[in-house]
């Protein structure tokens, strides 16, 4: 069987994206999934998505990560198929979509490699010692270090998430340090078990929980360089609550092809 396949990047975070409205595919399963996504045995990626059709929607997105199972919302991923679904001409500018964690707004730029995708609402931000916990549509950690260009992230963020309070659900793990006119995160990723280039909820958590830690009240504009570019992250904040949160960057198709299984 002959799968069509497009391959996407975000800021460096890598997907393979599939058309799966109208004839779709049987006996893709998560062994499967994972031998697309390997970057040796397959075509490679931190992802997976099938675009669905879906009644009220332009399309949904499911999800999986690299280690093949269903995942959580990826916001990398969601700017990503945004630009999928243009390029199958599913929408014009502007776009609803369903995710896993509920509906999406997303708007794009006319040339179709600039995605300014809204993100969930987040109230609740608790702390680990130093650290902030928070979920933007995924689970994330975040601290704050100094040194990051150096940091082994790998070991520090395996550690983090496989110890005792984050081993049974997993947990992303961001390392943010502070530059003078932007934030630099690394982050090392659940499903993935690794370090990626980027990670879109990740960069989000990061904005929210540097802005309760400073004090950023109002409508909040952090630009963040991730370890494959750049992003920025928008917002509001009272003191108690994030809202109209969008997470805004480059989306680019990398090549397309068929793969036999």
């Amino acid at each position: 069987m002959n799968i069509k396949f497009y391959k996407y990047q975000g800021a460096g975070n890598d997907f393979v994206l599939i058309d799966h409205r109208e004839t779709p595919l049987k006996n893709i399963d998560n062994k499967v999934v994972a031998q697309l996504c390997d970057r040796r045995f397959g075509i490679g990626a931190d992802g997976l998505m099938f675009l669905l059709a879906s009644d009220g929607y332009d399309f949904e997105m499911v999800y999986h990560n690299a280690d093949g199972n269903v995942g959580s919302m990826c916001g990398n991923g969601g700017r990503c198929i945004v630009a999928f679904a243009k390029h199958l001409g599913i929408f014009d500018t502007e776009t609803n979509f369903l995710a896993v964690d509920g509906p999406h707004y997303a708007k794009i730029s006319a040339d179709g490699n600039w995605v300014e995708l809204q993100m969930i609402d987040v109230e609740n931000i608790s702390t680990d010692g130093d650290a902030f916990v928070l979920n933007t549509g995924s689970p994330h950690y975040v601290k704050e270090v100094t040194g990051l260009e150096s940091l082994d992230v790998y070991t520090e963020g395996y550690n983090i998430r496989n110890n005792d309070t984050y081993k049974t659900n997993g947990i992303n793990v961001n390392f943010v340090e502070r530059k003078p006119s932007h934030l630099f995160v690394r982050t090392f990723e659940r499903g993935v078990e690794d370090e990626t280039y980027a990670c879109g909820t990740g960069v989000t958590a990061v904005a929210m929980a540097m802005a309760k830690k400073q004090n950023q009240i109002g409508q909040v504009v952090t630009p963040v360089t991730v370890l494959g570019g750049n992003l920025e992250i928008n917002f509001s904040y009272d003191g108690q609550r994030f809202t109209d949160v969008f997470l805004c960057g480059p989306a680019e198709k990398v090549f397309e092809g068929e793969i036999s299984l």
